[in-house]
């Protein structure tokens, strides 16, 4: 499959050499590892603040790629959606898949093994199980009070 996200031309481990805040936007898009998993719907316990990931998708996931099928456009259908940007990683972080690597290079640790910058395919994430390729629900046709019998154990 070929990757949609252009990783052409990059310096070689440019993440280990360069702070978030200073990445071009062709390095910071070539981060996304492409599981998915950010475009799940998520369940934040309101007292302490623990956030649960559902595979109840977001209404514009393509689980077959599990890219954003409108991803230029996302927000005429999607407003809340998040544009995440290394200024404002801070305030969404904890809510981020525990393997995502702008968390995992937001707190200091290392890429996985099978993330696409490291063997050079998109497949690799989902060769490695981590994506959510396959497995998940509509939010259409998954009423909001059934979200919890969704819950997925992280890391997936």
């Amino acid at each position: 499959m070929k990757d949609v996200i252009d990783r052409a031309g990059l310096a070689a481990r440019f993440w280990e050499k360069k702070p978030l805040s200073e990445l071009n936007q062709k390095e910071w898009e070539a981060l996304c590892d492409g599981c998915g998993k950010c475009c799940l719907n998520k369940l934040e316990d309101e007292e302490t603040g623990e956030v649960a990931l559902t595979r109840v998708a977001c209404r514009l996931l393509d689980d077959a790629t599990c890219r954003c099928s409108q991803y230029p456009i996302r927000h005429q259908f999607v407003p809340e959606c998040i544009v995440l940007k290394p200024d404002n990683l801070d305030t969404h972080a904890y809510w981020m898949p525990e393997t995502c690597a702008y968390r995992l290079l937001w707190q200091g640790k290392p890429l996985p093994e099978w993330h696409p910058l490291l063997t050079g395919t998109p497949e690799s994430v989902h060769a490695a199980g981590v994506s959510v390729r396959g497995w998940t629900v509509s939010e259409f046709e998954t009423p909001e009070d059934e979200w919890e019998d969704h819950i997925i154990e992280e890391p997936t």
